[in-house]
């Protein structure tokens, strides 16, 4: 695991001013202190989640699924390159329920790997958590 934060936030969210925002103002308030500061919405937290596994957070990613929904073993891919994240739509589907498109890209041995999810999260007892996702082409 990556022992310091990043300066930037690896989910590569822009500020109003189109500028990107420090790892501490993005993913950090809610990866650093996941027991008071919440993620606010679904986007929030599949952005977090990103960073998560860019930084090699299995605590957070664990703490952040729904129960049951997580998998027994979360091995992270040695040697893994995280090259940025897209947010291609966050939709609200009702107060507990929303659903996140995205494409990350990283690179592993060599290898471009673009993943293209779209995720499902679910709220409970005032905190989003992610249940599922499908893979798209």
């Amino acid at each position: 695991m990556p022992s310091l934060a990043p300066t930037l936030c690896p989910c590569g969210r822009l500020s109003s001013r189109r500028q990107p925002l420090a790892y501490a103002d993005c993913c950090g308030r809610y990866l650093e202190h996941f027991d008071t500061t919440p993620a606010p919405d679904a986007e929030s937290l599949m952005r977090s989640r990103y960073s998560a596994f860019v930084l090699e957070r299995a605590d957070y990613l664990r703490a952040t699924w729904q129960a049951g929904h997580g998998p027994a073993a979360l091995d992270f891919e040695a040697g893994a390159r995280w090259l940025g994240l897209e947010v291609r739509s966050h939709r609200v589907l009702d107060a507990e329920h929303a659903e996140v498109e995205f494409v990350a890209r990283y690179r592993l041995g060599g290898r471009a790997v673009r993943l293209h999810e779209r995720s499902r999260f679910v709220r409970e007892a005032g905190r989003w958590a992610y249940v599922d996702g499908d893979t798209l082409n």
